[in-house]
């Protein structure tokens, strides 16, 4: 885990969280009553938690007067697996006609705002065609992430032919809908009750087990702990927009989690302004006597835990790799200090996988210039392959960056102690102001040598279907561990995807619940460079062949890689929302065939997908 801080005294610490009751209106939980005090002890240092805070209270149901009404359209105007958005004058719905029955929901994704109807139907459900989050169209529940939010649903009556949507003003306008959470309602004296949850990590699968324990009616104490100081945060924005602040990039708001009885442990630069002065480094697992040890000795005792501790990034290893001024992006802090060292002078970017590529698009704008230095022959190669990447490559040399491939850093050269040349193994010496190292990283898992919790030889957590690792009521979930994934016959991947950390967060939290769910999602991730996106979905490690409809060098195409004679993942841009369907047909359990995809290259040229899922010829 990491960090340093020293050990306090032991104090009495005390930290405020309110009981909440549901809001109606919004579907999200305020505040309403007080609860009696609860403490937990360990080591000596007593915590307690009072509940005396109130959040405004939230606007009642709404009445007549706070909807609209409206004739939409004639039955007859959509087909069976149609959709249109359709505007109340308050705003724009969703329209969508699926095996005879209308239904009407929210239009943009919660996610990122993406159009819903340019999306992909199928089995009851919309999936977003930018990011692949899933939808149930009968009720707008979230099924399948990104995301943290689902879409309203509104009204639909059929009256003389005509179909007519009823809705909520401020629905219409909110776009989102957080789903109804239990209320925190058992206080305890004392040692901590054994149905108590804590949960190592605050990144996506943190704080998505975290939300759905309280979605499924989970009302005992929640605690999440993390190094970072901050608040669980949208971190794939960290390398794509490196000015955003960390209120920007927030989650969701402090209230959120004082409303719903969600206590995060965090470190601070001021240990007075922390929620836990005795740090939020847990440094090893007592899993016979079921407790976490923080690094002042403090022990916190749980009955159920999640692993979701991520990764650490790699770093150089040649000489003068101590100088100031070089960076691996973890934080808002390193992302913004990126920048302002950046801004008219001299940039070089170490690696050229995602984050390194997305930081060197992003300086472009910012920077005097901006290097990029990368042991394969082209950026993406592994994952892409070596047309898609040199395509993307060329993207790049056309925004001025310089490439330096098939070589490596030897030295980081200072100047009174701050960084000034970059030497290459090549002898090439590249003038630079700040570097940005983007090689790869490690699972940060250390803290779990000596646990008992298995670990496989690269340092992952295995865990099984259910996200359970080898020690009952212990799961892991996120960047740090390997998984069977179910449509590649259940072969023990890492998959280090925003998406991914999400699912398996919510299949851990089901677990914790005896529900008895698994991971089944398919793998689904993006990248933004130079205001274009390039969507993936699919598991495509050692892909033989890919296959490529479309025109590399106007940036206009869709890629599949396969393997034998399957297709395991598919890449694309300009081309929405292929890859959302391809990801919808993965999804049902139907294998695409690398024939079908060589007769579609071969006699199309209007682009048309509809073979996908078994519509038209």
């Amino acid at each position: 885990m990491g960090g340093c801080f020293s050990k306090p005294k032991p104090v009495e610490l005390k930290i405020e969280v309110v009981l909440p009751e549901k809001d109606r209106g919004k579907e999200e939980l305020s505040t309403g009553g007080k609860g009696s005090p609860r403490a937990y002890q360990g080591n000596g240092t007593a915590c307690h938690f009072h509940a005396e805070e109130r959040l405004p209270a939230p606007h009642p149901y709404p009445g007549a007067q706070d909807c609209v009404e409206a004739a939409v359209c004639h039955i007859k105007d959509l087909e069976n697996g149609q959709m249109r958005e359709v505007e109340l004058g308050w705003g724009k719905v969703l329209l969508v006609k699926d095996n005879g029955e209308f239904h009407a929901l929210g239009h943009k994704c919660p996610h990122y705002g993406a159009p819903l109807v340019k999306g992909v139907l199928s089995r009851g459900r919309v999936r977003c065609p930018w990011h692949g989050a899933c939808f149930n169209i009968s009720t707008g529940d979230l099924e399948d992430f990104p995301g943290l939010d689902s879409l309203h649903k509104f009204q639909v009556k059929i009256e003389k032919e005509k179909v007519y949507v009823r809705a909520s003003k401020q629905a219409l306008q909110l776009q989102r809908r957080t789903k109804v959470m239990a209320t925190c309602i058992s206080p305890s004296t004392g040692h901590s009750s054994s149905t108590n949850v804590l949960i190592v990590g605050t990144g996506a699968a943190g704080l998505v087990c975290a939300e759905t324990l309280r979605q499924e009616g989970f009302s005992d104490r929640i605690v999440l702990c993390t190094l970072d100081r901050h608040l669980p945060y949208d971190r794939p924005k960290l390398s794509k927009s490196l000015d955003a602040q960390p209120e920007q990039l927030a989650l969701r708001p402090k209230e959120f989690f004082r409303a719903h009885g969600i206590e995060v442990l965090t470190e601070a630069q001021d240990p007075e302004a922390s929620l836990c002065p005795a740090g939020s480094q847990v440094v090893t697992v007592d899993v016979r006597n079921k407790k976490a040890v923080f690094k002042d000795g403090f022990k916190l005792e749980y009955s159920k835990l999640l692993l979701a501790p991520g990764s650490s990034p790699k770093t150089l290893s040649c000489k003068g790799k101590d100088v100031e001024n070089v960076f691996t992006i973890r934080t808002p802090e390193d992302a913004n200090r990126v920048v302002r060292l950046a801004r008219g002078r001299n940039a070089v970017v170490v690696g050229a996988g995602f984050l390194g590529m997305e930081v060197a698009a992003y300086l472009t704008e910012k920077a005097h210039s901006v290097s990029v230095v990368e042991l394969e022959e082209t950026p993406f190669r592994r994952f892409l392959g070596e047309r898609v990447g040199r395509a993307l490559m060329k993207m790049f040399e056309s925004n001025r960056v310089k490439f330096y491939m098939q070589t490596e850093v030897s030295e980081l050269r200072a100047q009174e102690g701050k960084l000034k040349e970059v030497v290459l193994k090549s002898s090439k010496v590249l003038r630079a102001d700040v570097c940005v190292v983007g090689i790869g990283a490690v699972p940060a898992t250390g803290f779990l040598r000596q646990s008992g919790i298995g670990l496989d030889s690269r340092g992952f957590i295995p865990v099984n279907k259910m996200m359970q690792t080898n020690v009952p009521g212990v799961f892991a979930a996120g960047d740090a561990v390997t998984f069977p994934l179910a449509w590649r016959n259940n072969r023990k991947v890492n998959i280090p995807h925003w998406q991914m950390a999400h699912a398996q967060g919510r299949v851990a939290a089901q677990n914790m619940l005896a529900q008895e769910a698994e991971i089944s999602t398919v793998p689904y991730l993006w990248t933004a460079m130079f205001s274009k996106s390039l969507r993936y979905a699919g598991y495509g490690e050692g892909f033989d062949d890919v296959i490529i409809q479309g025109d590399l060098d106007e940036l206009k195409f869709v890629a599949f890689y396969t393997k034998g004679d399957e297709v395991i993942s598919v890449a694309s841009m300009n081309y929405d929302p292929i890859v959302s369907k391809v990801a919808e047909v993965l999804a049902s359990g139907r294998t695409i065939r690398k024939r079908e995809v060589e007769l579609f290259v071969l006699h199309s040229k209007t682009g048309d997908m509809s073979w996908l899922t078994g519509k038209g010829s």
